[in-house]
């Protein structure tokens, strides 16, 4: 993965990019239900992002688990099949784009365990698991993804420092090197911790090439920036929403506004190397940002 220095753009809310497509995102699988009926789809939106300028597709793996998908009544196996393929659709689209833009990525999403939920709660956080309830979800699903290819993880929006002790501890064990980014609120985690505190569990895990931010309001990131790099002492990296409320029944966001590149400066010089979009901000947001940064 690049150092600090240039800024790599990564990509927007693959969600975005595939209802522009024209795909039906209401079931509980979300993007996930597209890697079984729609792959062309999703291998598009990824080919959509590069050539608006992303250097880093988001496999569909956010809300992709094996058990979501044997609740869809898949058996196991094909369920594992279909997680591994989501990363291998990014991949193949990199390996096309090659001569055209060398030096792609590919990063396999990990979502929260919340987002497996399919009804918000990885904006709210405190699932009432244990410790070992929430390894037992994430450490199977972390070995799927980090043998599928992809050049790194990305976990992201994760809203609970409690979340991020277990799947830093199963990160270092893995050794697999990966992002990992908060979900937030104002100067605290979406789940209500400060994030001096939030940003302190992520220090000590070697694996991580960046810490930062995602899914969260423009307004809120840089303070989680500055607080990322102080508090770690790496990159950081910073994807935002369009901003508005999440409907988990409708699968829709409210309102919203396109990416700032006035922040998005502020961004890179408080310490944010890696920078793109989330939910809401699509390729059109992506090929200005990328140009604005030079990338």
């Amino acid at each position: 993965m690049p150092g600090p220095l240039p800024t790599v753009v990564l990509d927007g809310g693959l969600s975005t990019a595939l209802e522009r497509r024209g795909a039906d995102l209401t079931g509980d699988l979300w993007t996930a239900r597209l890697l079984l009926d729609e792959p062309e789809l999703v291998a598009a939106a990824h080919r959509d992002y590069y050539r608006a300028g992303a250097r880093v597709a988001t496999a569909a793996t956010y809300q992709a688990t094996v058990e979501g998908f044997v609740a869809a009544g898949l058996d196991e196996d094909e369920a594992a099949r279909l997680v591994g393929r989501a990363v291998r659709l990014a991949v193949e689209v990199r390996d096309e784009l090659a001569d055209e833009r060398p030096g792609l990525l590919v990063a396999a999403s990990v979502g929260p365990y919340g987002a497996s939920l399919a009804d918000g709660s990885e904006y709210r956080g405190r699932y009432g698991l244990t410790a070992a309830q929430l390894r037992t979800f994430h450490g199977p699903r972390l070995e799927l993804l980090a043998a599928a290819g992809a050049d790194l993880l990305a976990v992201e929006t994760v809203p609970d420092l409690d979340e991020a002790v277990v799947l830093t501890a199963l990160l270092d064990e893995l050794g697999v090197p990966a992002w990992f980014s908060y979900s937030v609120r104002g100067d605290e985690t979406n789940a209500g911790q400060p994030l001096e505190e939030a940003y302190a569990v992520l220090a000590g895990c070697e694996p991580l090439v960046a810490v930062g931010v995602n899914c969260s309001d423009q307004a809120d990131v840089l303070g989680a920036v500055r607080t990322a790099v102080a508090v770690t002492g790496r990159p950081a990296v910073a994807y935002p929403n369009r901003g508005g409320t999440w409907d988990a029944g409708s699968k829709v966001w409210s309102t919203g506004v396109p990416l700032d590149l006035d922040l998005v400066d502020a961004w890179v010089e408080a310490g944010a190397s890696y920078v793109g979009g989330c939910c809401g901000l699509g390729p059109d947001d992506i090929a200005a940002l990328a140009a604005h940064l030079g990338d």
